[in-house]
């Protein structure tokens, strides 16, 4: 192979031949095929390049691509086509199941590997043969936008989860990506912050689920994070990707950036002088694929190859890794796909029941006062808010098939006539919008055109000739690591807009900044803000009283001197000021009904940490005006984090966790909701009672002296494990096999469970240990095994578990995994606080 060759087999962007056959004449790693898909918590597309999407199509179009690779390639070899398959092909035409972190609620591994079987199916017929899923990150910090990604906080749990997902795509050969490697969050729950973990931490807790699916299930690639480990990126972090993971691991698969993080160690984490040194840190540390955006950016990692930087042998084993790859996955001698299979099971009308059964089984009943729910089928219900119609999907979902929203789900049920519906109010609240390009002109060469004319300058005092000059149509950037232009240091520049601002009505409007300090702002020939200051982010608006027409002088001015820029010019003209009215329409159709649902949710996803938990204060207002009707209230909360509910929880009689169901959710949700099936999820994360508790979870190791705070317990709200049930179950019989085990010896736990209530149902039994004396400090609680049974009303059954040495083993002073001799306390209950029996194992 030319090195030109070895070069573009590893490399992988979105695209099709549609970029030019000639620039694809050395071949390539793979393509994410263009096809739809949509981010719904940031309502914005990702990855999406405008193709029709239809999986018939899709997989007509990858088998023109192979063809090319292979007949009209120097070398014939075929791509790894690519796609994102979270919780459902990120495409149009896949099913939507609910997502990640609903499915760790089911707590049930049969579960998910039917519904990884179902997703490998519309996977492979369609012919793409890997995928960038799925997320084994540990959600320690709930504030963490990209929890409902996760399978939770436990490793244990995220390991059978992981292994039941992964399992069911590697035995089809299709390649799974397990990422971000590693732990992808960090101080304060935000994205892709630097970690500083020791390496007994990370072995314990972040490493556990990585390892097993490598070592066990078969995991053949790998995704790096965006972030640091201990002051080197992941992605060119030579203890992580070679030594610890290739070497120690012996893990034999191929290892991929995440998109754009090769140039990361000089953009973001300033460890390398530029993109080719980037790219020969990354590649020597142990990185076989980068993973770009755009078929452009290659020049900016060709160069290191081209001038020899790169060490030959690093990139031939980096190549051969992927050739070894492509060779299993049968791609030389059978590359292509029948469309018409593809066509068939993509939305495949059994895939779409099972993402109905994957939501009722998801679902987490936190709050039943008074048995109110489930409610009666000949019940008048009241629906309320926004979500109640939504049916949003979470991150890195496809748009999903025809859509079940809740309202459609408890129409479905019970009848339209027995529903009534209020919008209620968003779970997006906003105070100000941006000015729209539409109010804001300028003259240029005697020309009026939209927008402001904008002066931008490489120092921050608006001094000498600008740098750049240009129309910016609106004043709405978000700057962060770059520069407004690649003629600007990202942190040392001002800008100056000048133009016309035409008012939107006559009447008082007020209008501002928010953003970065820093700024000036001149409306009708005067200063209205002068924050001519460096300090924090700040929004600050002024009343102004408009004439509805007219134009008036605008002028602003800011400096930026310590980068992560953001600007933006507000005003509130545009806002929905009819709280009032959202709030009594809500209560009215409340006080016409038998009993009220308001559905609430939040906003999160990738980079969108969040810093407070609540739901959006206009929701606790509505919720709160709700229950004060004296209706029976029952809150369906929509998300995938935990939601902290101090000032309404007592007000209301049923709380029920809906997490993001997927696109048969509402029918899903209804069948819970009246009683068709029993609730069983169980929270795969601990729920706070107040953001300041974060990060909170229930296996932390034992703190010296105490956990709680002057004005607040160390105590969750709901703890890990923690789900109700419409009946109510009894646990007895705590055996062992053998009391007494030498250290490579297996142990069966058995007990008793029954159902005493009155509806048939599941019970989640959930076992947990903690070695009573160890040679260092070890989890009060760690979870090592779990069966979600179904029982009738009255039915017993025995539920058994085995301990082994892996289970019971601990990593010592050294960091060598052991069983210790001594006491093992042997715990199973319903949740992490919910433990019903008991008992002492000897290890000798």
């Amino acid at each position: 192979m030319t090195l030109e060759e070895k070069f573009w087999q590893m490399f992988m962007i979105p695209g099709d031949l549609s970029i030019g056959k000639d620039k694809l004449k050395h071949g390539i790693f793979g393509f994410q095929i263009s096809s739809k898909g949509k981010n719904d918590n940031a309502a914005e597309q990702i990855m999406d390049y405008g193709s029709t999407g239809s999986a018939k199509q899709m997989a007509e179009e990858i088998n023109e691509i192979q063809r090319y690779f292979i007949e009209e390639s120097r070398l014939g070899i075929p791509i790894i086509p690519f796609n994102e398959a979270l919780h459902g092909l990120a495409r149009d035409g896949a099913t939507a199941y609910p997502q990640a972190i609903a499915l760790a609620a089911t707590w049930d591994t049969t579960l998910v590997g039917n519904v990884a079987k179902a997703i490998t199916k519309e996977t492979k017929t369609r012919g793409i043969r890997q995928i960038l899923s799925p997320v084994l990150n540990i959600a320690r910090d709930v504030r963490w936008g990209r929890v409902e990604e996760t399978y939770g906080e436990d490793p244990f749990l995220t390991t059978q989860m992981a292994s039941a997902f992964i399992g069911a795509f590697e035995r089809e050969d299709v390649i799974t990506t397990p990422k971000h490697f590693v732990a992808n969050v960090g101080a304060g729950g935000r994205d892709s912050y630097p970690i500083s973990f020791n390496e007994r931490l990370l072995e314990e807790i972040y490493f556990p689920a990585f390892k097993t699916v490598f070592q066990k299930t078969g995991a053949r690639s790998v995704m790096t994070a965006y972030n640091s480990v201990d002051g080197s990126p992941s992605t060119s972090n030579e203890w992580l990707l070679r030594k610890k993971l290739k070497e120690e691991w012996g893990f034999d698969g191929f290892v991929i950036s995440d998109a754009g993080a090769t140039g990361g160690a000089n953009v973001l984490h300033f460890t390398a002088a530029n993109y080719a040194e980037s790219t020969e840190d990354a590649v020597e540390a142990g990185l076989d694929v980068m993973f770009q955006t755009n078929y452009n950016h290659y020049p900016l990692f060709w160069e290191a190859y081209e001038k020899g930087m790169v060490d030959l042998a690093a990139i031939d084993e980096a190549v051969s890794r992927i050739l070894k790859a492509k060779f299993e996955l049968g791609l030389f001698e059978d590359p292509y796909v029948d469309v018409e299979e593809a066509a068939l099971w993509n939305g495949h009308k059994d895939h779409r029941e099972l993402a109905r059964t994957a939501a009722a089984k998801s679902m987490v009943l936190l709050k039943n006062q008074d048995q109110v729910l489930p409610l009666k089928k000949a019940a008048k219900v009241a629906l309320i808010g926004y979500d109640a119609k939504a049916a949003r999907l979470g991150g890195y979902s496809g748009p999903g098939n025809d859509k079940v929203s809740i309202y459609d789900g408890v129409v479905n049920k019970i009848g339209e006539a027995n529903v009534s519906c209020a919008e209620g109010v968003t779970f997006k609240e906003e105070s100000y919008k941006v000015v729209a390009s539409e109010f804001l002109s300028t003259v240029e060469d005697g020309e009026e055109k939209t927008g402001l004319s904008a002066s931008y300058f490489d120092n921050i005092k608006l001094s000498g000739t600008p740098k750049v000059e240009r129309i910016d149509k609106k004043i709405q950037f978000g700057w962060t690591l770059f520069s407004p232009h690649e003629d600007l240091p990202y942190d040392w520049f001002s800008a100056r807009w000048t133009g016309k601002l035409k008012a939107p009505k006559s009447g008082l409007v007020h209008i501002g900044i928010e953003g970065n300090d820093g700024y000036r702002f001149y409306l009708d020939g005067e200063l209205i803000i002068d924050n001519w200051q460096k300090q924090s982010y700040n929004t600050v608006v002024k009343p102004f009283r408009f004439q509805a027409g007219k134009e008036y002088d605008i002028k602003l001015e800011y400096f930026e001197s310590a980068g992560n820029a953001k600007f933006k010019m507000i005003w509130d003209h545009g806002v929905v000021d009819d709280l009032d009215k959202q709030i009594s329409d809500a209560v009215s159709a409340a006080k016409k009904s038998e009993v009220a649902v308001v559905v609430a949710g939040i906003h999160e996803g990738e980079f969108r940490d969040r810093a407070l938990l609540d739901l959006p204060e206009n929701q606790e207002k509505l919720i709160n005006a709700v229950a004060k009707t004296g209706k029976p209230t029952v809150v369906v909360l929509v998300g995938g984090s935990a939601i902290t509910m101090a000032d309404w929880k007592s007000n209301v009689d049923g709380i029920l966790m809906a997490w993001y169901p997927g696109e048969n959710g509402g029918n899903g949700l209804a069948d819970v909701l009246f009683g068709d099936e029993s609730p069983a999820g169980r929270l795969p994360i601990t729920f706070p009672v107040d953001a300041a508790q974060c990060p909170l979870y229930y296996n932390n190791k034992p703190t010296g002296r105490g956990d709680n705070y002057h004005n607040l317990t160390g105590q969750p709200l709901f703890p890990f494990g923690y789900g109700l049930s419409y009946s109510s179950f009894e646990y007895s019989d705590l055996e062992f096999s053998k009391n007494n085990i030498a250290k490579n010896d297996t142990v069966q736990v058995s007990c008793t469970v029954e159902n005493t209530g009155q509806f048939d149902g599941d019970e989640v039994v959930q076992l947990y240990i903690r070695d009573e004396l160890a040679s260092v400090s070890r989890p009060i609680k760690e979870l090592k095994g779990f069966q979600r049974i179904s029982l009738k009303t009255g039915e017993k059954k025995q539920v058994t578990f085995e301990l082994d040495s892996e289970k019971l083993s601990m990593l010592d002073k050294d960091l060598n995994w052991v069983v210790e001799s001594g006491n093992f306390r042997i715990m199973i209950g319903a949740s992490s606080k919910d433990i019903r029996l008991r008992g002492i194992l000897n290890v000798k």
